[in-house]
């Protein structure tokens, strides 16, 4: 593959990203990061996610031992939003926008994340997500599941956790998904990440985990340093059709591919992950069979724990640009171990 400067096409976005592997070559003396905090208590009675606390809101936790789902307590979207009205000119236009925000704690522990959790707990996890998108998803056209782990991504709070932003409108990343799949599906007879599947377990270059249900590999048009893409191999719409060996399988996938990420540079990686599958809501009724349910993890750490790649200047202003080849970051990860870092510790003391 190449490794001379060039540029990449993504297909579920319709642009281009820049390829400079040379970068890498180049000195850092610029911004570091702190590395995540390490001792971090199992209960603290000040953090508002922990079991049996007080929220901002005066309400109460309860001493929950597995998940938690609430009502986020200051939602970006709210149900009863008034109607902007019409829009005064073409260049000032408004529209309505609706919806609900909720949070979901994975586990009742703060010093643990899903790489050290069991596979029946990610599975709960799992399990919840799919629950969430039925019951979302009857009257939302889009429900986005995500996860922001680690300070550097914005995350306010170390305890294990996810939040839900369902809403009335279909989002530009997820419109842009459509619009393009539904292209691909249109001229090919075939949905474009069952095709993507299908190449990459062919080639083999871009492979960072896999297993008899599940594919993850660092995209063809990656833009974040170690970006994965999770792949299932049957053609599945949304996350609430996954049979239950199929959820067992994305529990392992899941455990293995974080466990990697640990290992990368031994600290708890950070991303932010989402999942996309098909719109819900009224849009539910329409022909949907070119999307292909898939989650995107999006690291920003380049160098090191502490160094982690800029969008700006020229990502902001003109094209995404990156500083390995996906090649290069796949290699990194696939070789690896599984065994996280802090239990390989934990077994040599």
């Amino acid at each position: 593959m190449c490794e001379h400067q060039h540029v990449r096409y993504n297909p579920l976005k319709g642009d281009w990203v820049l390829v400079s592997a040379h970068r890498m070559k180049r000195p850092w003396s610029g911004q570091e990061e702190k590395p995540p905090e390490e001792n971090i208590p199992r209960h603290d009675p000040k953090n508002p996610l922990c079991p049996g606390v007080t929220r901002a809101n005066g309400k109460v936790n309860p001493d929950y031992d597995s998940t938690f789902l609430f009502d986020n307590d200051f939602p970006a979207l709210q149900p009863d939003a008034p109607d902007p009205g019409p829009s005064e000119h073409p260049l000032l236009q408004a529209a309505s926008a609706r919806g609900k925000c909720q949070v979901m704690c994975f586990h009742p522990w703060t010093d643990i994340t899903l790489p050290l959790m069991s596979l029946a707990e990610i599975r709960t996890v799992i399990d919840n997500w799919a629950e969430i998108t039925t019951d979302l998803g009857t009257n939302h056209r889009w429900v986005q599941l995500f996860e922001n782990k680690g300070a550097v991504m914005g995350c306010s709070n170390p305890h294990p956790h996810c939040q839900v932003w369902a809403s009335s409108f279909l989002p530009n990343e997820a419109a842009a998904a459509d619009k393009n799949q539904k292209e691909y599906f249109n001229k090919h007879q075939s949905p474009m990440l069952v095709d993507y599947y299908k190449l990459e377990k062919e080639k083999r270059e871009r492979i960072v985990v896999e297993n008899e249900d599940w594919l993850v590999v660092v995209p063809y048009w990656a833009v974040w340093p170690y970006e994965t893409l999770v792949l299932p191999r049957r053609h599945v719409l949304r996350l609430p059709d996954l049979t239950s060996s199929e959820r067992d399988a994305l529990a392992d996938i899941t455990k293995r591919l974080l466990c990697k990420y640990d290992n990368l540079f031994e600290v708890s990686f950070p991303y932010s992950m989402g999942w996309h599958g098909a719109p819900t809501g009224d849009l539910a009724e329409a022909e949907n069979s070119h999307w292909q349910l898939h989650a995107h993890y999006y690291p920003p750490l380049l160098r090191s724990a502490t160094v982690r790649k800029f969008m700006v200047g020229f990502e902001m202003l003109a094209q995404a640009q990156r500083d390995l080849t996906a090649e290069q970051a796949a290699e990194k990860l696939r070789n690896l171990p599984e065994l996280h870092y802090k239990i390989k510790r934990q077994q040599e003391d």
